[in-house]
């Protein structure tokens, strides 16, 4: 019987290529939609909202964290994907006495493009997915070379994800990754996760850079504006959270906008 290893170095054992398959991580669901896997893909969670056909059409198991164990199982899937973030461990032991289950668990960009090369091989996609690969690949050498050769000081930067109270990405996330990539300097690169900070800690850390991401708080011009009066020497901007947070096919849109974003922080 086929074994393949998920990202948490488990043993995964899928007899064939599944024709039922059950998404249960957001972007992992886009990224099943770009491979071409329209008809294997049965079940997603309420917050895969891409792409909408999809969310129209495809039953929803709940949300990513409560999950309907009863709904997934009547649906006969042959294979669920998850995330070790994304979805407790609790749920993930009951969903593996359905169906067999793959485990992403993303903190950089290798991780990603192996998870994406990984979902491709065990759903009969590895070529889209290799393609899918070295297009993100190939764009980020670009952007990178880019950033390099301006040879710009790095900024400190906070990517904001929540409020009330706040909370930021740490040094081991995606967004933190991403963050580097842009050439910027994280703050919160000593701590883990998503951690609570306040106004005080911004400015003893000397912040000049606050993003403030549109998920999963999804922050406006009213936060920036109110932001701006209790940080007067930092530069406060919205950014589209997908393309931080996402680490599947959407991080092929990841280095233009990138590119858009340092930019608009040069006027």
């Amino acid at each position: 019987m086929p074994t393949y290893t998920d990202q948490l170095k488990r043993l995964v054992e899928i007899p064939a290529i599944p024709k039922r398959i059950i998404s249960l991580v957001p972007s992992q669901t886009e990224l099943l939609f770009d491979l071409g896997l329209a008809e294997e893909v049965i079940g997603i969670t309420k917050f895969c909202v891409h792409p909408k056909q999809w969310f129209t059409t495809k039953t929803r198991v709940g949300g990513t964290k409560n999950v309907k164990i009863d709904l997934i199982k009547s649906l006969q899937p042959d294979l669920i994907i998850a995330n070790k973030e994304e979805n407790t461990k609790e749920q993930i032991e009951a969903l593996e006495k359905i169906a067999p289950v793959w485990i992403s668990d993303i903190q950089n960009m290798e991780d990603a493009l192996g998870m994406i090369q990984g979902i491709g091989n065990i759903t009969g996609k590895n070529i889209a997915a290799t393609g899918l690969v070295n297009t993100i690949k190939n764009d980020f050498d670009e952007l990178s070379l880019q950033i390099r050769s301006s040879n710009n000081k790095k900024i400190r930067t906070v990517y904001l994800i929540w409020k009330d109270p706040y909370m930021a990405a740490g040094g081991d996330t995606f967004i933190h990754c991403l963050l580097q990539l842009c050439g910027f300097e994280n703050i919160c690169i000593d701590t883990l996760r998503y951690p609570e900070i306040t106004i005080e800690e911004l400015k003893a850390k000397n912040a000049e850079l606050v993003l403030l991401s549109s998920e999963p708080y999804p922050f406006q011009q009213k936060q920036v504006d109110e932001l701006q009066t209790t940080l007067p020497n930092a530069r406060i901007v919205l950014v589209d959270g997908e393309i931080f947070s996402w680490y599947g096919s959407r991080m092929q849109f990841a280095s233009a906008y990138i590119s858009r974003l340092l930019k608009q922080l040069k006027k």
